[in-house]
Protein backbone atom coordinates (compact mmCIF):
# COMPACT_ATOMS: atom_id res chain seq x y z
CA UNK A 1 0.00 0.00 0.00
CA UNK A 2 0.91 3.58 -0.29
CA UNK A 3 0.03 5.36 3.03
CA UNK A 4 0.49 9.02 3.65
CA UNK A 5 0.87 10.32 7.66
CA UNK A 6 -0.51 13.45 7.73
CA UNK A 7 1.63 15.44 10.74
CA UNK A 8 4.11 14.36 13.61
CA UNK A 9 4.02 15.04 17.49
CA UNK A 10 5.53 12.32 19.65
CA UNK A 11 8.05 10.40 16.60
CA UNK A 12 4.18 8.37 16.89
CA UNK A 13 3.80 8.08 13.03
CA UNK A 14 7.91 7.75 12.27
CA UNK A 15 7.88 4.35 14.33
CA UNK A 16 4.50 2.87 12.85
CA UNK A 17 6.23 4.55 9.06
CA UNK A 18 9.28 2.22 10.37
CA UNK A 19 7.12 -0.62 10.84
CA UNK A 20 4.78 -0.33 7.69
CA UNK A 21 8.19 -0.39 5.58
CA UNK A 22 9.47 -3.21 7.65
CA UNK A 23 6.23 -4.85 5.67
CA UNK A 24 6.89 -3.43 2.21
CA UNK A 25 4.59 -0.78 2.13
CA UNK A 26 5.57 3.03 0.81
CA UNK A 27 4.87 5.09 3.15
CA UNK A 28 5.38 9.10 3.33
CA UNK A 29 5.48 11.58 6.45
CA UNK A 30 4.04 15.43 5.83
CA UNK A 31 4.24 17.83 9.22
CA UNK A 32 5.78 20.32 10.86
CA UNK A 33 8.93 17.83 12.81
CA UNK A 34 6.89 19.16 16.42
CA UNK A 35 8.87 22.63 16.84
CA UNK A 36 12.10 22.22 19.20
CA UNK A 37 11.60 18.34 18.45
CA UNK A 38 12.66 18.20 15.33
CA UNK A 39 11.52 15.00 14.35
CA UNK A 40 11.95 13.76 10.78
CA UNK A 41 9.56 14.22 7.91
CA UNK A 42 9.40 13.39 4.30
CA UNK A 43 7.64 16.62 3.19
CA UNK A 44 8.28 19.47 5.40
CA UNK A 45 5.75 22.42 6.23
CA UNK A 46 7.73 24.15 9.32
CA UNK A 47 7.13 27.35 9.09
CA UNK A 48 11.09 28.10 7.85
CA UNK A 49 10.47 31.72 6.41
CA UNK A 50 8.87 33.54 9.27
CA UNK A 51 10.76 31.68 12.23
CA UNK A 52 14.20 32.30 10.34
CA UNK A 53 13.65 36.00 9.26
CA UNK A 54 14.09 38.57 12.22
CA UNK A 55 11.71 41.31 10.69
CA UNK A 56 9.42 38.66 9.93
CA UNK A 57 9.50 37.16 12.98
CA UNK A 58 8.70 40.76 14.64
CA UNK A 59 5.90 41.45 12.23
CA UNK A 60 4.34 38.06 13.84
CA UNK A 61 4.97 39.32 17.39
CA UNK A 62 3.07 41.83 16.27
CA UNK A 63 0.48 40.40 14.20
CA UNK A 64 -0.27 37.98 17.25
CA UNK A 65 -0.40 40.85 19.38
CA UNK A 66 -3.05 43.29 18.06
CA UNK A 67 -5.02 41.17 15.55
CA UNK A 68 -4.10 37.55 16.67
CA UNK A 69 -3.11 36.48 13.76
CA UNK A 70 -0.01 34.08 13.06
CA UNK A 71 2.08 34.28 9.87
CA UNK A 72 3.49 31.35 11.12
CA UNK A 73 0.42 29.35 10.67
CA UNK A 74 -0.43 30.76 7.45
CA UNK A 75 2.89 29.97 6.32
CA UNK A 76 2.05 26.17 7.04
CA UNK A 77 -0.66 26.35 4.94
CA UNK A 78 0.47 27.55 2.22
CA UNK A 79 3.91 24.90 2.02
CA UNK A 80 1.00 22.52 2.75
CA UNK A 81 -1.00 23.73 -0.32
CA UNK A 82 1.86 23.81 -2.18
CA UNK A 83 2.16 19.80 -1.96
CA UNK A 84 -0.76 18.90 -2.87
CA UNK A 85 0.08 18.37 -6.46
CA UNK A 86 2.15 15.49 -5.55
CA UNK A 87 0.39 13.98 -1.98
CA UNK A 88 -2.04 12.36 -4.23
CA UNK A 89 -2.84 8.33 -5.26
CA UNK A 90 -2.27 7.14 -1.68
CA UNK A 91 -4.73 3.83 -0.21
CA UNK A 92 -4.57 5.85 3.28
CA UNK A 93 -3.92 8.70 4.72
CA UNK A 94 -4.20 9.44 8.32
CA UNK A 95 -4.31 12.22 10.48
CA UNK A 96 -2.49 12.13 13.66
CA UNK A 97 -4.75 15.29 14.47
CA UNK A 98 -7.79 16.75 13.40
CA UNK A 99 -5.36 19.99 12.75
CA UNK A 100 -2.29 18.08 11.73
CA UNK A 101 -1.24 20.91 9.30
CA UNK A 102 -1.09 23.05 12.59
CA UNK A 103 -2.98 26.07 11.01
CA UNK A 104 -6.01 27.90 11.49
CA UNK A 105 -9.37 25.66 11.36
CA UNK A 106 -10.70 26.98 8.61
CA UNK A 107 -7.79 27.00 6.35
CA UNK A 108 -7.38 23.07 7.33
CA UNK A 109 -10.51 22.19 6.64
CA UNK A 110 -10.28 23.35 2.77
CA UNK A 111 -6.67 21.70 2.40
CA UNK A 112 -8.45 18.97 3.37
CA UNK A 113 -11.49 18.71 0.89
CA UNK A 114 -8.28 18.74 -1.59
CA UNK A 115 -6.62 16.23 0.38
CA UNK A 116 -9.15 13.80 1.15
CA UNK A 117 -10.55 14.12 -2.81
CA UNK A 118 -7.48 12.84 -4.68
CA UNK A 119 -6.49 9.91 -2.20
CA UNK A 120 -8.52 6.54 -1.11
CA UNK A 121 -8.75 6.26 2.53
CA UNK A 122 -8.40 8.30 5.52
CA UNK A 123 -8.12 7.72 9.13
CA UNK A 124 -7.70 10.03 12.49
CA UNK A 125 -5.53 9.06 14.86
CA UNK A 126 -6.44 10.54 18.16
CA UNK A 127 -3.37 9.95 20.81
CA UNK A 128 -3.24 14.23 21.90
CA UNK A 129 -4.97 16.82 22.19
CA UNK A 130 -9.01 16.40 20.55
CA UNK A 131 -12.16 18.04 20.36
CA UNK A 132 -14.26 14.93 21.72
CA UNK A 133 -11.27 14.59 24.59
CA UNK A 134 -11.62 17.68 25.53
CA UNK A 135 -15.17 17.84 25.72
CA UNK A 136 -15.07 14.93 28.06
CA UNK A 137 -12.24 15.98 30.17
CA UNK A 138 -14.06 19.20 30.88
CA UNK A 139 -16.83 16.99 32.65
CA UNK A 140 -14.46 16.87 35.34
CA UNK A 141 -15.88 12.83 35.98
CA UNK A 142 -12.01 11.10 35.90
CA UNK A 143 -10.25 10.13 38.71
CA UNK A 144 -7.89 12.88 37.11
CA UNK A 145 -6.59 13.98 33.84
CA UNK A 146 -4.28 16.80 32.13
CA UNK A 147 -7.33 19.09 33.12
CA UNK A 148 -6.37 18.72 36.87
CA UNK A 149 -4.40 21.41 37.34
CA UNK A 150 -6.84 23.65 35.49
CA UNK A 151 -9.72 22.43 37.84
CA UNK A 152 -7.48 23.17 40.48
CA UNK A 153 -6.76 26.77 40.12
CA UNK A 154 -8.39 27.79 36.74
CA UNK A 155 -6.95 31.39 37.79
CA UNK A 156 -3.60 31.19 37.66
CA UNK A 157 -3.53 27.85 35.22
CA UNK A 158 -6.05 28.74 32.58
CA UNK A 159 -3.08 30.48 30.47
CA UNK A 160 -1.23 27.06 30.43
CA UNK A 161 -4.69 25.27 28.61
CA UNK A 162 -5.32 27.79 25.87
CA UNK A 163 -3.96 25.56 23.42
CA UNK A 164 -6.62 22.80 25.06
CA UNK A 165 -9.34 24.52 25.25
CA UNK A 166 -9.29 26.07 21.76
CA UNK A 167 -10.66 22.47 20.70
CA UNK A 168 -13.69 24.05 21.96
CA UNK A 169 -14.54 26.63 20.14
CA UNK A 170 -16.36 26.72 17.28
CA UNK A 171 -13.92 26.58 14.15
CA UNK A 172 -12.21 23.51 15.85
CA UNK A 173 -15.24 22.17 16.28
CA UNK A 174 -16.65 22.26 12.87
CA UNK A 175 -12.91 21.00 12.01
CA UNK A 176 -13.41 18.65 13.85
CA UNK A 177 -16.88 17.65 12.84
CA UNK A 178 -16.09 17.84 9.22
CA UNK A 179 -12.46 15.30 9.80
CA UNK A 180 -14.97 12.72 11.31
CA UNK A 181 -17.82 12.81 9.05
CA UNK A 182 -15.57 11.99 5.95
CA UNK A 183 -12.94 9.86 7.42
CA UNK A 184 -13.28 5.83 6.93
CA UNK A 185 -12.56 5.32 10.93
CA UNK A 186 -11.25 6.69 14.06
CA UNK A 187 -8.19 5.41 16.29
CA UNK A 188 -7.43 6.16 19.77
CA UNK A 189 -3.12 5.26 20.62
CA UNK A 190 -4.00 4.59 24.58
CA UNK A 191 -6.03 4.39 27.37
CA UNK A 192 -5.90 8.16 28.33
CA UNK A 193 -7.89 8.50 24.94
CA UNK A 194 -9.68 4.89 25.21
CA UNK A 195 -11.33 6.21 28.49
CA UNK A 196 -12.75 9.25 27.73
CA UNK A 197 -13.48 8.32 23.99
CA UNK A 198 -15.86 5.89 25.51
CA UNK A 199 -18.13 8.17 26.93
CA UNK A 200 -18.71 10.25 23.28
CA UNK A 201 -20.34 7.40 21.64
CA UNK A 202 -18.12 7.60 18.46
CA UNK A 203 -17.03 4.28 17.27
CA UNK A 204 -12.83 3.76 17.28
CA UNK A 205 -10.62 1.42 17.18
CA UNK A 206 -7.73 1.27 19.96
CA UNK A 207 -4.52 0.36 18.62
CA UNK A 208 -1.31 1.10 21.00
CA UNK A 209 1.84 3.29 20.02
CA UNK A 210 4.20 1.38 18.00
CA UNK A 211 7.86 1.59 19.36
CA UNK A 212 11.07 0.76 17.13
CA UNK A 213 12.72 -1.55 19.37
CA UNK A 214 15.33 -2.14 16.89
CA UNK A 215 16.62 1.24 17.16
CA UNK A 216 15.80 1.38 20.84
CA UNK A 217 18.68 -0.74 22.30
CA UNK A 218 18.22 -2.79 25.51
CA UNK A 219 20.67 -1.31 28.10
CA UNK A 220 20.33 -4.04 31.36
CA UNK A 221 20.48 -1.88 34.55
CA UNK A 222 23.49 -2.75 37.31
CA UNK A 223 22.89 -1.65 40.58
CA UNK A 224 24.59 2.19 40.38
CA UNK A 225 26.83 3.63 43.32
CA UNK A 226 25.07 6.98 42.71
CA UNK A 227 21.38 7.20 41.16
CA UNK A 228 20.77 9.71 38.30
CA UNK A 229 17.33 10.48 37.94
CA UNK A 230 16.16 12.62 35.25
CA UNK A 231 13.07 14.87 34.40
CA UNK A 232 12.57 16.67 31.29
CA UNK A 233 10.90 19.86 31.46
CA UNK A 234 8.46 20.49 28.57
CA UNK A 235 7.72 24.41 27.71
CA UNK A 236 4.32 23.87 26.23
CA UNK A 237 2.85 21.01 28.50
CA UNK A 238 4.52 21.52 32.26
CA UNK A 239 1.76 22.35 33.69
CA UNK A 240 -0.72 19.58 32.15
CA UNK A 241 2.24 16.87 32.65
CA UNK A 242 2.46 17.67 36.56
CA UNK A 243 6.40 18.81 36.42
CA UNK A 244 6.09 21.08 39.54
CA UNK A 245 4.89 17.82 41.33
CA UNK A 246 8.26 16.02 40.23
CA UNK A 247 10.66 19.32 40.90
CA UNK A 248 8.97 19.73 44.60
CA UNK A 249 9.65 16.00 45.15
CA UNK A 250 13.50 16.22 43.60
CA UNK A 251 13.88 19.15 46.07
CA UNK A 252 13.51 16.72 49.11
CA UNK A 253 15.02 13.53 47.46
CA UNK A 254 18.32 15.41 46.85
CA UNK A 255 18.32 16.99 50.63
CA UNK A 256 17.54 13.36 51.79
CA UNK A 257 20.39 11.35 49.96
CA UNK A 258 22.36 13.91 49.01
CA UNK A 259 25.42 12.13 47.31
CA UNK A 260 23.77 8.91 46.48
CA UNK A 261 21.40 10.37 43.77
CA UNK A 262 22.24 12.54 40.81
CA UNK A 263 19.21 14.75 39.87
CA UNK A 264 19.49 16.29 35.93
CA UNK A 265 16.77 18.27 34.64
CA UNK A 266 16.86 19.56 30.90
CA UNK A 267 14.47 21.95 29.72
CA UNK A 268 12.73 21.75 25.99
CA UNK A 269 15.17 19.65 23.74
CA UNK A 270 15.46 18.15 20.35
CA UNK A 271 14.13 14.17 20.40
CA UNK A 272 17.91 13.61 19.68
CA UNK A 273 19.48 15.51 22.32
CA UNK A 274 16.83 14.17 24.70
CA UNK A 275 17.18 11.04 24.22
CA UNK A 276 21.07 11.11 25.15
CA UNK A 277 19.85 12.08 28.83
CA UNK A 278 17.35 9.19 28.75
CA UNK A 279 20.28 6.46 28.28
CA UNK A 280 22.65 7.86 30.92
CA UNK A 281 19.91 7.66 33.86
CA UNK A 282 18.36 5.52 35.62
CA UNK A 283 14.68 6.69 36.85
CA UNK A 284 12.79 8.71 34.69
CA UNK A 285 10.11 11.03 35.84
CA UNK A 286 7.74 11.35 32.77
CA UNK A 287 4.64 12.86 33.68
CA UNK A 288 1.75 12.74 36.02
CA UNK A 289 -2.27 12.62 35.76
CA UNK A 290 -2.17 10.07 33.09
CA UNK A 291 -3.66 6.55 33.04
CA UNK A 292 -1.45 5.12 30.60
CA UNK A 293 1.68 5.86 29.37
CA UNK A 294 2.91 8.30 26.53
CA UNK A 295 5.67 7.90 24.22
CA UNK A 296 8.07 9.30 25.57
CA UNK A 297 7.81 7.16 28.46
CA UNK A 298 7.77 4.20 26.34
CA UNK A 299 10.88 4.87 24.42
CA UNK A 300 12.64 5.08 28.02
CA UNK A 301 10.84 1.48 29.13
CA UNK A 302 12.14 -0.22 25.84
CA UNK A 303 15.85 0.63 26.76
CA UNK A 304 15.14 -0.94 30.39
CA UNK A 305 14.68 2.22 32.22
CA UNK A 306 12.76 2.68 35.59
CA UNK A 307 9.61 5.18 34.42
CA UNK A 308 6.90 7.16 36.87
CA UNK A 309 4.16 7.83 34.63
CA UNK A 310 0.62 6.75 33.68
CA UNK A 311 0.56 2.81 34.84
CA UNK A 312 -2.81 2.85 36.91
CA UNK A 313 -5.41 0.30 38.15
CA UNK A 314 -7.29 0.67 34.57
CA UNK A 315 -3.84 0.09 32.55
CA UNK A 316 -2.61 -3.05 34.92
CA UNK A 317 -6.08 -4.49 34.18
CA UNK A 318 -5.95 -4.29 30.65
CA UNK A 319 -3.12 -5.44 29.92
CA UNK A 320 -3.47 -8.20 32.75
CA UNK A 321 0.24 -7.39 34.72
CA UNK A 322 0.69 -8.82 37.91
CA UNK A 323 4.42 -7.16 38.55
CA UNK A 324 5.08 -3.25 37.52
CA UNK A 325 6.44 -2.36 34.55
CA UNK A 326 6.54 1.40 35.32
CA UNK A 327 6.06 3.25 38.43
CA UNK A 328 2.27 4.84 38.67
CA UNK A 329 3.13 8.60 39.53
CA UNK A 330 0.49 10.26 41.46
CA UNK A 331 -0.29 13.93 41.70
CA UNK A 332 0.91 14.18 45.46
CA UNK A 333 4.46 14.96 46.17
CA UNK A 334 4.80 12.78 49.47
CA UNK A 335 3.66 9.76 47.38
CA UNK A 336 6.63 10.89 44.78
CA UNK A 337 9.19 10.88 47.30
CA UNK A 338 8.23 7.70 48.92
CA UNK A 339 8.39 5.79 45.88
CA UNK A 340 11.81 7.30 45.29
CA UNK A 341 13.41 6.73 48.57
CA UNK A 342 11.87 2.28 47.90
CA UNK A 343 14.11 2.53 44.48
CA UNK A 344 17.33 4.65 46.34
CA UNK A 345 17.39 2.24 49.36
CA UNK A 346 16.37 -0.73 47.35
CA UNK A 347 18.10 -0.34 44.05
CA UNK A 348 17.75 -3.76 43.12
CA UNK A 349 14.38 -3.27 42.18
CA UNK A 350 15.26 -0.84 39.57
CA UNK A 351 16.80 -3.43 37.42
CA UNK A 352 14.19 -5.83 37.79
CA UNK A 353 11.83 -3.40 36.40
CA UNK A 354 13.93 -2.09 33.86
CA UNK A 355 13.67 -5.92 32.38
CA UNK A 356 10.05 -6.12 32.53
CA UNK A 357 9.12 -2.85 31.20
CA UNK A 358 11.86 -3.73 27.79
CA UNK A 359 9.61 -7.09 27.84
CA UNK A 360 6.15 -5.13 28.10
CA UNK A 361 7.75 -3.11 25.17
CA UNK A 362 8.38 -5.87 23.18
CA UNK A 363 5.09 -8.03 23.65
CA UNK A 364 2.70 -4.91 23.42
CA UNK A 365 3.97 -2.21 21.28
CA UNK A 366 6.46 -4.04 19.05
CA UNK A 367 6.72 -1.50 16.02
CA UNK A 368 6.24 -4.41 13.53
CA UNK A 369 3.42 -5.81 15.27
CA UNK A 370 1.61 -2.69 15.99
CA UNK A 371 1.92 -1.61 12.31
CA UNK A 372 0.19 -5.11 11.13
CA UNK A 373 -2.50 -4.29 13.28
CA UNK A 374 -3.00 -0.53 12.29
CA UNK A 375 -3.25 -2.34 8.28
CA UNK A 376 -5.80 -4.81 9.34
CA UNK A 377 -7.74 -1.71 10.57
CA UNK A 378 -7.37 0.06 7.80
CA UNK A 379 -8.22 -2.83 5.18
CA UNK A 380 -10.95 -3.91 7.02
CA UNK A 381 -12.51 -0.79 6.69
CA UNK A 382 -14.70 0.06 4.12
CA UNK A 383 -14.35 3.43 2.20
Amino acid sequence: MRILLVGEFSRLHNSLKEGLTALGHEVHIVGTGDDFKKYPVDFPISSTLVASNSLLSFCNRITRKLFRLDLEAYERAYRFRKLLPILKGYDVVQLINSNAIETYPKLALRLYEKLFAQNSKKFLLICGDETPIVDVLLKNNLKYSVLTPYFNNPTANKKYYNYTLNYTNNQQRKLFDFVQTNCDGLLVSDLDYKIPMEQTGFDFTFIPNPINTDKLEFIPMEIPSKIVIFHGVNKYSAVKKGSSVFLEALSKIELKYGDKVEIRIVNSLPYDEYQKYIRSAHIILDQIYAFDQGYNALEAMAIGKVVFTGAETEFQEYYQLTDSVAINALPDVESIVQQLSFLIENPEELTLIGKRARQFIEKEHHFVKIAEIYTESWNTTNP
